[in-house]
């Protein structure tokens, strides 16, 4: 008789394995069971040419909650980080540039080339968003309450919730409203004036969302951006040793350290129910894996509408699955490097530029006439660009004397209305590569490998519906107690004994932890 697991885990991305690693520390029988060659999900170091590892997904380690890594014992493990420094450079088509510094005296000598009105304000600024920020991480390890309440432990629920935000003054909460409602260009537009400055702040408003700068909802996105930090920095982001495989990698062996089994190359075909509750998986080469509870790291389409049995879960739920939003319009293209790009406005290399998240967005109306596009189904004409070199801080990603650059940009929508990504994609990065070189005239001549990453490639590779790097669209109808959908935001499903643990379940995206961490303790409080 096959051995019957206590948790099987559906997908080896960095939530499962944060959920295995919890589960596993509390005495847990645990299988974690991937469909590709390595763990990691999106947050994998791959050596896609020969002597290069890339970072082929996500590529900077901000939002992973050190509550995390510490109860996974993480650096034990060989999880390093090194925050960017500067964090960010900015070069504009009249050949000025901007720099951003972790140093407050520098950043502000900065911008005030810029604006001295504005050079002056950022401090307030900053303090703004980390009391937002303190607001919102107090509720990111919190389950949400029932909605609507349907008993009196969800009404004592809310009132708990009700109670983490007591101690706010009405000019608090209000401003708490307004990063949940207001657009990235208009919560900007109320504390600076600099158009340079408010584009550099603003992209964080936009990467991975459906929406432009002045699309309602995405100050809230520039808020989830900002949350997290690197050596005790709030805000900070960096550069992961070893690639952003390494975060996952340092997960799986914290889980295997404490006995959960994790298995590679076992693509879950469908979720076994028995009496009208999930009792294990079957793989694709048939093998049927026996468990208490199911955990699913997949997205809410690929977990409900593919994985379930038809008929297994209520026809309101599905109708509400199928309605969830979770079509990308973020592309990824990596390179491999024989030298670094040379700016107009800064020449020689290498420099303090190329340490940096370097942005080539010279305007608000710039990025909202790339969303333009993208909202009726075309490529960006001139996208939103953010290009890092990761080989900057750690060389062993590349051979000696080389590098790797990762450019991840807006907007790119999975869905065309007049072509295919399969006839579109070197074309438009061929684009891409021809807008670099308005500011660095020597790319063309530096690349040696190019891949190019759509949403649809992303879809293809990641198994991510849509090409969301999110698992669906951080809007506020989409959020907090209406992740994936409403009524069942507390990670357990309509199908009993099945539970979802993966970005697409609260609080959402980014290679942060808190699904995966969350997921584990409702399991915890239902089998106990």
């Amino acid at each position: 008789m096959p051995k019957k697991h206590d948790a099987i885990i559906v997908g080896g991305g960095h939530n499962g394995l944060v959920a295995a690693g919890y589960l596993a520390r509390a005495g847990l029988d645990v299988v974690v069971l991937e469909r590709r060659s390595l763990v990691g999900g999106c947050a994998v170091t791959e050596e896609i040419w020969p002597g290069y590892r890339v970072s082929t997904g996500a590529y900077l380690q901000s939002l992973l909650l050190e509550q995390i890594v510490r109860d996974l014992e993480l650096h034990r493990f060989g999880y390093r980080v090194e925050a960017k420094e500067p964090p960010f450079f900015s070069p504009f088509p009249d050949g000025r540039h901007l720099f951003m510094w972790q140093d407050a005296a520098r950043t502000h000598d900065e911008i005030a080339k810029f604006s001295r009105r504005d050079a002056a304000k950022l401090g307030e600024y900053e303090a703004h968003l980390e009391k937002l920020a303190e607001i919102v991480e107090s509720l990111l390890l919190v389950t949400p309450p029932e909605f609507p309440p349907a008993s009196i432990g969800g009404f004592l629920d809310w009132l708990k919730l009700a109670g983490r935000l007591r101690g706010l003054s009405a000019k608090q909460m209000a401003a708490l409203v307004r990063i949940f409602t207001q657009s990235a260009s208009d919560f900007l537009d109320d504390w600076f004036e600099s158009p340079e400055l408010k584009v550099t702040l603003a992209t964080d408003g936009v990467i991975g969302a459906n929406g432009g700068p002045r699309s309602a909802g995405t100050a809230y996105i520039l808020l989830h951006h900002c949350m997290g930090g690197v050596g005790g920095r709030r805000g900070v982001w960096g550069f992961v040793k070893g690639g952003m495989g390494a975060v996952c990698d340092a997960m799986a062996e914290s889980a295997r350290s404490r006995g959960a089994e994790i298995r590679v190359d076992a693509p879950v075909s469908r979720i076994l129910t028995r009496q009208g509750r999930a009792a294990g998986v079957i793989l694709e080469s048939g093998e049927e894996i026996e468990a208490r509870v199911v955990a699913s790291n997949a997205d809410p389409k690929v977990t409900f509408l593919r994985l379930v049995e038809p008929g297994a879960l209520p026809d309101d739920f599905v109708a509400d699955i199928r309605r969830f939003r979770c079509e990308g319009t973020s592309c990824k293209i990596n390179l491999a490097l024989n030298g670094l790009p040379d700016f107009r406005c800064l020449p020689g290399t290498p420099g303090p530029q190329h340490r940096a998240t370097m942005h080539l967005c010279p305007s608000i109306d710039y990025v909202e006439r790339a969303w333009d596009d993208a909202k009726y189904g075309r490529p960006s004409r001139e996208p939103l660009l953010e290009m890092t070199i990761p080989t900057m801080y750690d060389p062993s990603l590349a051979p000696p004397g080389k590098h790797v650059m990762g450019i991840f940009l807006q907007y790119a929508p999975y869905t065309l209305r007049e072509a295919s990504w399969d006839t579109e994609r070197e074309p438009f990065a061929d684009r891409v590569m021809d807008l670099i070189a308005g500011y660095a005239p020597n790319i063309h001549s530096i690349v040696e490998h190019r891949q190019v990453l759509t949403p649809l490639d992303l879809e293809r590779r990641f198994g991510i519906t849509g090409g969301n790097i999110f698992h669906g669209e951080m809007s506020l109808d989409q959020m907090f107690v209406m992740r994936p959908v409403p009524g069942w935001a507390r990670h357990r499903t309509p199908l009993e004994g099945l539970y979802l643990c993966g970005s697409g379940a609260h609080p959402g995206g980014g290679v942060m932890g808190a699904p995966g961490h969350n997921c584990a303790r409702e399991i915890l409080r239902d089998l106990r």
